[in-house]
């Protein structure tokens, strides 16, 4: 189907409908957001004498709802300059404006009644053929379709966004028997593509297919709590990210989302999914009822099982619920020697089997989740859905979970686990200890796992056929994974080289937190000897939870604990040394960078010939947090994009006062859009992929397109324009002004001026034009200076025993 969304009409602008407003406008799409005008005046309205149908009036309750969205923490926009794309107005009014639009998203208030009044008012004015789709978490599809056209029914279908839309990956696609294959084809691929989304084809089932098994897991738990007599502490924490789980676990989860949410949903599957073997235990424990009824319910009422108090010195403190007196009490520490195991194996798939053949309460916890969670999931096919990864798919995309239940099956083993399965204590409503036929059948025709990897493609185990089949979508992703071993080329313990073909390597870092330490950049030397040598290009690429969280400090720190300052000042030099060759290689280096890109990444990123980076990357260049500059190139770096901005010869000290506050402010830029703004990367020069699956293959087709079109290495600089003294002086009264007014320490104002120093290109009598070589040597100079500080050895300290920098 030839389809192009240009604009779209979101009707309802409450939490979700503002939200999904704002991720459209983050992808380029102008958006028409309406909602119903108000039916009587306001107190402010009253007394500036306006009436019911004065413009501003009538858009009150959209404007406040988008005004509340884009004030929210984190953002739903990538960049305020986005909300240009939007344009609000309300049902009566601009009802008929949707004639103009691609797309329509109905998001109104929960209730099949009133979303049928929207269609009857959306019929009279939309343009056949344009498609049209609910944002309802649990209503049936094909009743909001009853009573409308054959046209409206053939491009109408569900498009279930999780809150909040521009972070959570999961969009469920729910056709009904009137909706046109093609129009499911098409959303499955712009969801994919275009929004950033894991999109899952679900059945109209209730709940559909994320809420269907991530509030009965939820549940489940729930009614264990009681039986194993755990704590809401102890529950957090076996079931947080030692288990491939969120931080927030299950407890803090739900007091996030809302209590609220949970028991709504609850209550309608009770309700509905009348042949549910395991209905009962969406029958809420009495502890959670009295909770609702107490409006403890979480964040949205300042209480749930968790309450933020105030202590009588002023300071803040975090009490929990008992759950047995429903009383709130100071938290316990958790211990646990199964936490304490599966801390030292960094694989979740054997941290499972940890889990699973532990003797104390989290393994008994484990096994009473997981054992009745695969019984569930594999009955709920084809109920659900035809083909089970899609609950893997929605379960990882919408909940967090590293992996879906049936990955989880696979890692314990799916033959060894159903005699354990058989063999659990029945705990749990609909219980039955045993799991759907068509996994049997598996086992039996010889395939004894859910998925399979060949020829660097996962597959699935389709049940039909009794073969493995692709998994429909992944096509063009290059997950490093997935890569035959045949594939690696060299490794050493930070970076592994893997062919990409099409005459391609990356080099994937591998570290904790993907830290850059000397294995690092022993290993990005190596693939950009092996990529002159015998390739076209190199990516940069990895498939963890973030790009890099920078350089390795502790290894900064015991260099200058003993001060080996000889070995830091070659450590830094070959990080500079590193970050110069990926720019001035003789063949294209793209880098790929998502989440925390911080330091070194940052560096790193800055020096490639071309970003090919996530949405959601958090960059910065943070080096002042522990008390340094940036020493991989990064301050020579903004010297030099200032003297590029700098206007027809003219140096202005305001374009290089924005590059300084940048590093001095460690500022780091909350999506892809905002590291453009604030300087780390350079038009023309990046893009952005919106689905963190297809980021290295967008990375490996701009190397290709780079090498193709001939590439040839840039000339190394020797004229970048610095201030010298005049800037010096700047930088000086400043950092000086800041001091006094005890807005900085006496330490930020030393590293303030040691950057300025750089920046400037040193002390020099007037504006001059210098090399690259020549600020890197100020840059090592400073930095190593700054890491002889008494005051920066405490930070560094600071953060690698309390976690984070301290500023003093």
């Amino acid at each position: 189907m030839s389809r192009n969304i240009r604009k779209v009409a979101v009707l309802g602008s409450g939490v979700m409908g503002s939200r999904i407003a704002c991720h459209f406008a983050n992808i380029g799409v102008s958006v028409l957001l309406l909602d119903i005008a108000p039916k009587e005046l306001n107190a402010e309205e009253e007394r500036k004498g306006l009436a019911l149908d004065s413009p501003q009036v009538k858009n009150r309750i959209v404007n406040q709802s988008l005004d509340t969205a884009i004030k929210t923490n984190p953002s739903p926009i990538y960049s305020k300059k986005f909300l240009s794309r939007i344009k609000t107005g309300n049902f009566d009014d601009n009802m008929k404006d949707i004639a103009q639009v691609d797309w329509i998203i109905e998001v109104v208030v929960e209730r099949l009644d009133i979303k049928k009044q929207v269609f009857e008012q959306v019929e009279r004015y939309r343009t056949p053929g344009t498609l049209i789709t609910s944002n309802t978490s649990g209503i049936p599809i094909h009743l909001m379709a009853e009573g409308r056209s054959e046209d409206f029914k053939a491009h109408f279908c569900g498009t279930h966004f999780f809150n909040p839309p521009r972070y959570l990956r999961l969009l469920e696609i729910i056709p009904t028997a009137d909706t046109k294959p093609e129009v499911v084809d098409f959303l499955m691929h712009y969801g994919d593509k275009f929004l950033g989304k894991t999109t899952v084809l679900c059945k109209d089932t209730p709940a559909f297919i994320g809420n269907r098994i991530g509030v009965y897991s939820m549940l489940a738990l729930i009614h264990l709590v009681e039986q194993f007599d755990l704590t809401v502490e102890e529950v957090d924490k076996y079931t947080g990210p030692a288990m491939g789980h969120p931080k927030s676990a299950t407890f803090r989860t739900s007091d996030v989302v809302g209590l609220d949410t949970m028991v709504n949903v609850a209550k309608g599957l009770y309700e509905n999914a009348k042949n549910d073997e395991a209905r009962d235990v969406f029958q809420l424990p009495q502890y959670v009822i009295t909770m609702a009824e107490n409006k403890w319910l979480g964040e949205k009422t300042k209480q749930g099982f968790y309450k933020k108090v105030k202590n009588s010195d002023g300071s803040s403190e975090i009490l929990v619920l008992d759950l047995k007196k429903l009383e709130y009490r100071k938290q316990e520490k958790v211990k646990s020697a199964t936490l304490e195991e599966t801390k030292k194996e960094p694989d979740l798939a054997k941290r499972m089997k940890i889990f699973e053949s532990a003797k104390d309460k989290a393994g008994a916890l484990f096994r009473a989740m997981h054992y009745p969670l695969f019984e569930y999931v594999s009955k709920r096919v084809p109920e659900i859905t035809d083909d089970f990864f899609r609950i893997d798919d929605a379960m990882r995309a919408g909940f967090g979970w590293e992996m879906g239940p049936f990955e989880v099956w696979d890692a314990l083993g799916v033959k060894e686990t159903i005699d354990k399965i058989a063999a659990e204590e029945k705990r749990l409503p609909g219980q039955q200890g045993t799991v759907a036929q068509w996994v049997l059948d598996m086992l039996e025709s010889g395939h004894d796992s859910f998925y399979k990897i060949e020829e660097g493609q996962r597959k699935y185990y389709d049940r039909k056929t009794k073969s493995y089949k692709e998994i429909p979508g992944t096509e063009e992703f290059i997950i490093l994974d997935h890569i035959p071993s045949d594939k690696v080329i060299w490794k050493n313990s930070g970076v592994t080289i893997k062919d990409l073909g099409d005459g391609i390597i990356n080099a994937e870092i591998h570290t904790k937190m993907n830290t850059i330490g000397g294995d690092v950049i022993q290993g990005i030397n190596k693939a950009i000897d092996l990529a002159e040598k015998n390739y076209r290009g190199l990516t940069i690429a990895n498939d963890g939870a973030n790009f890099s969280a920078g350089a390795n400090i502790g290894m900064i720190f015991m260099m200058a604990v003993e001060q080996d300052y000889d070995e830091l000042n070659m450590a830094v030099k070959m990080f500079q040394d590193t970050s110069m060759r990926l720019r001035y290689s003789a063949i294209p280096v793209v880098a790929a960078p998502f989440n925390l890109t911080l330091g070194g990444g940052c560096e790193f990123s800055m020096h490639a010939d071309f970003v090919q980076l996530h949405a959601e990357t958090y960059m910065g260049l943070v080096e002042f947090g522990v008390g340094v500059i940036p020493g991989g190139g990064g301050s020579k770096e903004f010297a030099l994009r200032a003297s590029d901005e700098f206007k027809s010869d003219q140096i202005t000290q305001n374009t290089l006062k924005d590059r300084f506050l940048t590093i001095g402010q460690a500022k780091v830029s909350t999506s892809a859009i905002e590291a453009f703004e604030l300087g780390y990367l350079q038009a023309g020069k990046y893009a952005i992929t919106m689905n963190r699956d297809r980021l290295l293959a967008d990375a490996k087709a701009k190397a290709l397109e780079l090498a193709n079109a001939g590439y040839t290495a840039p000339a190394p600089r020797r004229d970048i324009k610095v201030l010298g003294n005049q800037g010096l002086g700047i930088v000086y009264v400043g950092a000086n002004s800041m001091r006094s007014g005890n807005y900085i320490s006496e330490h930020d104002q030393k590293i303030s001026e040691k950057l300025g120093y750089v920046m400037c290109g040193g002390d020099l009598s007037e504006p001059t034009a210098v090399s690259e070589e020549y600020l890197l040597t100020l840059e090592r100079k400073a930095f190593l200076e700054l890491a002889a500080e008494r005051k920066t050895l405490e930070r560094i300290q600071h953060m690698l025993t309390k976690g984070k920098p301290l500023r003093n």
